[in-house]
């Protein structure tokens, strides 16, 4: 009976095995991701640089109050893909979200690192060097602008 063709049900359990495994293959490519944070940062500063009062109503660039970065630490913003920090009171600034591991977002800003729940990357507030885990290379830094207590992209 080994001369018999596959039945429907080994045909059909093949082919969901094979569409699996090509499905899972997809996720790691992920790597490739951090790569687009510069592009933002090069897309973003066209709009908020040059703009006197005409271009600061639109609050969409605003990111936080200079009071909301927390001296040591510092704020995620998730949509924009940026993390702000306040490594010493007064001196502000700005990184990429995506971690340089596999393109996760980086979870939280706590005791003075940077951190990435995925694979447990770390990042210094100071200069977004690696702390520890296993991403690659630096958090690449995205400009930012602190005017009087408001700080905006760019």
């Amino acid at each position: 009976m080994s001369g018999t063709p596959p039945t429907r049900r080994t045909v059909l359990a093949t082919g969901g095995a094979v569409a699996l495994a090509a499905g899972c293959s997809k996720y790691g490519d992920e790597g490739a991701e951090p790569e687009q944070p510069p592009e933002t940062e090069s897309s973003a500063a066209p709009s908020s640089s040059g703009g006197e009062k005409s271009q600061k109503p639109p609050a969409a660039d605003e990111l936080a109050k200079t009071s909301d970065i927390p001296v040591g630490g510092g704020k995620i913003f998730k949509d924009e893909k940026v993390v702000v920090t306040q490594p010493e009171e007064g001196d502000f600034k700005g990184f990429s979200a995506v971690c340089t591991h596999s393109g996760c977002t980086v979870s939280e800003v706590t005791d003075g690192t940077i951190n990435c729940a995925c694979h447990g990357s770390k990042y210094r507030v100071a200069d977004a060097s690696v702390a520890g885990g296993p991403a690659p290379r630096p958090l690449p830094a995205q400009k930012i602008t602190v005017t009087g207590n408001s700080i905006t992209l760019g």
